[in-house]
């Protein structure tokens, strides 16, 4: 009986030294999680690759492989406000036929759900938005003029074809036709794939300037900037203004003296950089349309940070872009408007310059 007593005890003693030497290694073995999860921790991250918006300048960590999407934009006074505009990374505007000019939209960083009225096209436009790779979208065309898309082999996407099928066209009644085709742009990149052309797509940025060289900038004085798109005609009138915010440091745009705004928010539009070119303009037939010349270059304005520079302007690949001495120049980071004016009365003539 004593010697099972006396087995007993020493068995409880060996199970009892187990379990000591078992829950010492457990709490090693924990503080050594411990330590390496500390370590982790205490290790840097990588810094997030950023990528630039091409058209714009701005930094995103979101992939920028989006396809430019180009939409020919009414301007006839019946047409303001507009919607879309404020959102657009470069915006042309170029006369139409008479005195009216046209805005060609063009949208990489941001797409606003609805964008309009939407107009018809013209082969500079077109033509313009080929050089940038983008989707052409437009609401009819004259008959020629369709005839040069589909032979030039431009991605497009025609209004006259889904009008008012209240997937990618809407007409609203609170506006009159040819005035109230808004495209929906939730149903682009789905019509583009059914059309088999791509809606992903990668793209050399415009030439920027970083915060430094922008704070460098030369130049006069240009706290209002004036475009007369009727100089030299006394039947009518129609004119743009630009004036310079220096808190913002960003330009207002008005229309005949009235604020172009936002229609469903009233905000107002403005541009970072305002580049004015001039080029040869010809009247090609009775409905006053034209042939533009967006090929040879020629003088140029371009406007930033509350000064101008007196500048030329080239085409390369397709682009618009502002030159000196043969040199390219930057643009500072936002948006842009590039107002084309005819050559004949002038740059000088038609646009006007004030502190």
């Amino acid at each position: 009986m004593r010697k099972l007593i006396v087995f007993m005890v020493l068995c409880m003693l060996v199970l009892t030294a187990a379990c000591s030497e078992e829950e010492k290694q457990e709490a090693q073995d924990n503080e050594s999680k411990d330590n390496t999860v500390k370590e982790k921790n205490e290790t840097p991250e990588s810094p997030v690759e950023k990528e630039i918006f091409p058209l714009t300048g701005a930094e995103t960590e979101a992939p920028v492989n989006h396809r430019i999407v180009s939409v020919m934009v009414n301007n006839h006074r019946q047409a303001r406000p507009q919607t879309g505009l404020s959102k657009a990374d470069v915006v042309f505007e170029i006369l139409a036929e008479g005195r009216i000019t046209r805005l060609l939209a063009l949208y990489q960083s941001e797409l606003p759900d609805v964008i309009g009225p939407v107009r018809s096209a013209r082969e500079y436009y077109f033509e313009l938005a080929n050089g940038y790779d983008a989707l052409y979208v437009y609401h009819g065309a004259a008959n020629f003029v369709n005839d040069m898309i589909k032979e030039r082999g431009i991605e497009h996407l025609d209004g006259a074809v889904y009008d008012n099928n209240g997937q990618l066209f809407k007409r609203e009644s609170f506006r009159k036709a040819p005035h109230n085709s808004y495209l929906q742009t939730e149903a682009v990149n789905d019509t583009a794939k059914e059309k088999g052309y791509e809606v992903e797509q990668t793209y050399d940025p415009l030439p920027f300037a970083t915060d430094e060289e922008a704070a460098d900038f030369s130049g006069d004085a240009a706290g209002k900037v004036g475009i007369d798109y009727s100089s030299g005609v006394s039947y009518t009138s129609y004119t743009v203004e630009y004036t310079y915010n220096e808190n913002e440091e960003t330009y207002a745009r008005s229309s005949d003296g009235e604020k172009t705004v936002e229609r469903n928010t009233g905000e107002q539009v403005t541009a970072d950089n305002i580049f004015i070119v001039e080029a040869p303009h010809q009247v090609i037939d009775s409905a006053g349309r034209r042939e533009i010349d967006l090929e040879s270059g020629g003088n140029a304005y371009l406007v930033q940070k509350g000064k101008v520079r007196k500048i030329k302007w080239e085409n390369r690949d397709g682009r618009i872009v502002p030159v000196k001495d043969g040199k390219l120049l930057k643009f500072v980071q936002g948006n842009t408007w590039i107002n084309v004016v005819p050559s004949s009365p002038g740059i000088s003539e038609s646009v006007t310059i004030s502190n």
